[in-house]
C-alpha cells in the first residue's frame, strides 16, 4: 500500500511539474497563421512548376532530334544541354538582374540593371517578405531562369544540321545574357510596354517570340540544308526518329503547366486550374486543326505536323491563359494549329529551311497568340498587344542578325559540306549517338 501511495504522489508530482511546462512551451511556439501557410503552399507550387519547366528542356531536345537526321543526334543532345547550362549561369551573372530592373518611378521604363550576380533581400523578414509574401527570392530566380533558356533552345533547332557548335554556343550566350533580359524588362520588369498596358502572361512574344526571331536571322544568314532544295523543288527531309518525337512534344505539353501555371505566380486554386484548363484546351484543338489542314492541304495526315500542331496551340495561348474564355482558347487552338501546317509549307517556298518548325511554332504562333490576347480580351487593346509584338520584332530580329553576321564574318558559322553530308557527329564530336547500327544512307 505504501508503494501504491508513493507511486501514485510521484505521478502527482510529475504532472505538476509538467503542466506549466508545456503551457510555456505553447506560449513560446510561433503561431501559425494563415498567411505562414499560404506561403508554403505558393512556394511549393511554384517549385514544382520550376521542375516542370526544366523537363521542357528535355522535351526539346527530344523533338529536335526526332526531326533531325540520325548522324546529327549527339550534336542536337550536346547543343540542348549547353544550352540550359548557359542559360542559366548568364541569368545569375546579368539576366535576371537586367529584366527586374527595378526601374525608378517616372523613369522611361527601357534600359536598366540592378547589378552583377543574384543576392537575396538581408535577412529572414526580407526573404519572406520578397514578392509580397507569395514565394521567396530564389525561388523566383530559378522558375525566372528556367524560362531564359528557352529562347536559345528554340535557335538550335531552325539552324540544326550544319551549324558550327563553338559559334553557335557564342551566340546562345550573347542573346540569352543581353537580348532576352533586356527585353523582357520592358513587360514582366515593369517597363515601357507594361507601363502603356502591353499583355503577355507568360511568354507568347517575350519567350517564344523572342526565340523566333533569333531562329528567323539564324536561317537566313545560314542558308538552307544541302539537298533541301534542288532544281527549284523542296525536297523533304524526313527527321529519323517519330517515337522520340511524340515523346518530346508530350514533355513539353507536361512542362507546359508549369509554364503557364507557374505564371499565375502563386498557387491560387481557381486560377491555376482554370490557366490549365485553357493551356490543355489548346493544345487539343492545335491537334485537330492541324490534323484537319495536314489532310486537306497534304491529302494525308503527316504526324509531325500533327505534333507541332499542338506545340502551336501551345504556344499560341501563353500569352492570354489566364484572360480568355474557355471557348476563345479553343478557336485559338484551332487557328494556330492551322496556321501551322501552312506556315511550314510558307517558309519552304521561300527556301527558308526550318528543320524542326521552330520558326512556324514559335515566332508565328507566338505572334498570333500575343494579337489574340487584343481579340478575345475585351480588358486589352489590339492596337497596344500590336505595339508590343511589333517592338520586339524590331529589337531581336536585328540584333540577332548581327550577332550570327558577325560570327559569319570571323570564325565562320557553318560545317564544311563534307563534314555536313557526314554528319556532325562525327565531325564535330568525333562520336556516333547509335554506333553500331545501320541507317539508310539519307539518314
Amino acid at each position: 500500500m505504501n508503494k501504491l501511495m508513493k507511486s501514485a504522489m510521484v505521478v502527482v508530482a510529475l504532472c505538476a511539474f509538467a503542466l506549466p511546462m508545456a503551457t510555456m512551451a505553447e506560449e513560446a511556439a510561433p503561431e501559425i497563421t494563415a498567411a505562414d501557410a499560404m506561403f508554403t503552399v505558393n512556394n511549393v507550387w511554384m517549385m514544382v512548376a520550376t521542375f516542370l519547366v526544366f523537363i521542357m528542356h528535355l522535351g526539346f531536345a527530344c523533338v529536335e532530334t526526332g526531326l533531325t537526321r540520325a548522324k546529327n543526334t549527339v550534336n542536337i543532345l550536346f547543343k540542348n544541354t549547353a544550352i540550359i547550362a548557359i542559360g542559366l549561369l548568364t541569368y545569375t551573372l546579368i539576366g535576371f538582374n537586367l529584366m527586374y530592373p527595378g526601374f525608378a518611378e517616372g523613369s522611361a521604363g527601357i534600359f536598366g540593371f540592378a547589378g552583377f550576380g543574384v543576392s537575396a533581400p538581408a535577412g529572414a523578414d526580407g526573404l519572406i517578405g520578397y514578392a509580397d509574401g507569395a514565394y521567396t527570392y530564389w525561388t523566383d530566380f530559378l522558375f525566372q531562369g528556367m524560362f531564359a533558356a528557352t529562347a536559345a533552345t528554340i535557335v538550335s533547332g531552325a539552324v540544326a544540321e550544319r551549324v558550327k557548335l563553338g559559334p553557335f554556343l557564342i551566340f546562345c550566350t550573347i542573346y540569352v545574357a543581353i537580348v532576352y533580359p533586356w527585353v523582357g524588362s520592358w513587360k514582366w520588369g515593369a517597363g515601357w510596354l507594361d507601363q502603356m498596358g502591353f499583355y503577355d502572361f507568360a511568354g507568347s512574344t517575350l519567350v517564344h517570340s523572342v526565340g523566333g526571331w533569333g531562329a528567323l536571322a539564324g536561317i537566313i544568314v545560314i542558308g538552307p540544308r544541302i539537298g533541301k532544295y534542288v532544281g527549284g523543288q523542296v525536297k523533304g527531309i524526313m527527321g529519323h526518329n517519330m517515337p522520340l518525337l511524340t515523346i518530346g512534344v508530350f514533355l513539353l505539353w507536361l512542362g507546359w503547366f508549369g509554364f503557364n501555371g507557374g505564371s499565375v505566380l502563386s498557387a491560387d486554386p481557381g486560377l491555376v486550374s482554370f490557366v490549365l484548363v485553357t493551356t490543355s484546351l489548346a493544345a487539343a484543338a492545335g491537334i485537330i486543326g492541324s490534323m484537319a489542314t495536314s489532310w486537306i492541304v497534304q491529302k494525308e495526315p503527316d504526324l509531325s505536323m500533327v505534333l507541332n500542331g499542338c506545340l502551336a496551340g501551345l504556344v499560341g495561348i501563353t500569352a492570354g491563359a489566364d484572360v480568355v474564355s474557355v471557348t476563345s482558347s479553343i478557336i485559338i487552338g484551332l487557328i494556330c494549329g492551322a496556321v501551322a501546317v501552312l506556315s511550314v509549307i510558307g517558309l519552304d517556298r521561300l527556301k527558308l529551311d526550318d528543320p524542326v518548325g521552330a520558326t512556324t511554332v514559335h515566332l508565328v504562333c507566338g505572334i498570333l497568340g500575343t494579337l489574340f490576347v487584343g481579340v478575345f480580351s475585351a480588358d486589352h487593346s489590339f492596337m497596344t498587344q500590336l505595339i508590343g509584338v511589333l517592338a520586339y520584332a524590331v529589337v531581336c530580329f536585328p540584333a540577332a542578325l548581327l550577332i550570327f553576321f558577325i560570327l559569319k564574318k570571323t570564325v565562320g558559322i557553318r560545317v564544311s559540306k563534307e563534314e555536313e553530308l557526314k554528319g556532325l557527329d562525327l565531325g564535330e564530336h568525333g562520336m556516333e549517338a547509335y554506333h553500331g547500327f545501320q541507317f539508310f544512307t539519307n539518314v
